[in-house]
């Protein structure tokens, strides 16, 4: 197997702008993923139109056509599949990094692909891992159980059931709304006394409408305790630490409360994470962190601030980094 320049880590849109820019420069070097092409984006709401406009999710200088104002999730999937095509970029998909290791001037990254293990060396390693496919826990009872999920991806299945959305931004807020105009009766729960300020513009109105009119039911100030078949039990804050509990009925449940990078596998790999906000020793101008050689593409630098970090900034990480990894190549030859 031989020693390539640089291994990236994660096919997602920060990961394929870190490889367009390596094959540039003539870097040998490959990509990783566990699951799918830019996986995160397959996993948001089916319906999800982005915040942005297509010109800012562009990478490589490929242009993202479509004839609304804002490109839709089903248009960034067929935008990313061109990209790969178009600059035939090296990916083995389906494959899971679980140990990085740092021997003398080589990096050892073991991966896993059905069931069996492979080892990868690298000069240079970059992570592009997101953040998206690690929910942030309540760690109440019931968490795990059939009709709880931490992605929103469809309202239909939900026509004439009773849900309970748990959050307070953005995501919440779209999965409600959808909701509500599927048909289902649903019920808003925030631990805080207001919804987020990142919530986009035109969703705020609509969303603090439906709740003004009741069409969506909200319970602010109001934490889950406890999740059991057909019932949401939820503990209202306000000044007191422990208020009086309620029972809401649910067939579903919606816990929108946020994601955060494999923490884990940075730390095992050497990296300094904060053990309050969980981000990442690392050069803000290089995005190398504390382990020499060792870099962080697009989410995975955010820590739990995942609102700082969007396509739209982190498609830049990876032409920095491998500007960095590229100079530091030519001097050692």
């Amino acid at each position: 197997m031989p020693i390539r320049d640089v291994l990236i880590i994660g096919a997602g849109p920060s990961g394929l702008a870190t490889a367009i820019a390596a094959k540039q420069l003539g870097l040998d070097y490959v990509v990783v993923e566990k699951e799918i092409l830019v996986n995160s984006i397959f996993n948001f709401p089916t319906h999800m139109v982005f915040f942005t406009t297509p010109e800012l999710l562009e990478i490589g200088g490929l242009p993202l056509t479509t004839p609304y104002d804002k490109p839709t999730r089903l248009e960034a999937l067929r935008y990313y599949r061109k990209v790969v095509d178009t600059y035939q970029l090296q990916i083995a998909f389906h494959e899971q990094v679980v140990e990085i290791e740092r021997e003398g001037e080589i990096f050892v990254v073991t991966t896993e692909s059905k069931g069996s293990r492979r080892v990868r060396e690298a000069r240079a390693v970059v992570l592009a891992i997101g953040y998206f496919d690690r929910p942030n826990y309540l760690g109440v009872p019931g968490e795990d159980l059939p009709h709880v999920s931490h992605y929103y991806s469809d309202a239909h299945p939900y026509y004439r059931q009773r849900v309970v959305v748990v959050g307070g931004k953005n995501g919440a807020a779209e999965a409600a709304l959808e909701l509500f105009r599927a048909g289902a009766h649903v019920t808003l729960v925030h631990r805080q006394a207001a919804l987020g300020d990142s919530i986009k513009y035109w969703v705020r109105p609509d969303i603090e409408n439906r709740i003004k009119e009741g069409s969506i039911a909200a319970r602010f100030n109001t934490r889950v305790v406890e999740i059991r078949p057909g019932v949401v039990v939820v503990e209202e804050s306000g000044a007191a630490s422990n208020g009086p509990r309620h029972e809401i009925a649910a067939d579903a449940v919606f816990l929108l409360t946020g994601y955060h990078a494999d923490v884990e596998l940075m730390r095992r790999a050497g990296i300094h994470c904060d053990a309050e906000t969980l981000k990442p020793d690392l050069n803000p101008e290089t995005f190398e962190t504390n382990v020499p050689g060792l870099f962080l593409a697009g989410g995975a630098i955010a820590g739990r601030e995942t609102g700082s970090i969007f396509i739209e900034n982190g498609r830049f990480h990876g032409e920095k980094i491998i500007t960095v990894v590229a100079e530091r190549l030519r001097a050692a030859e």
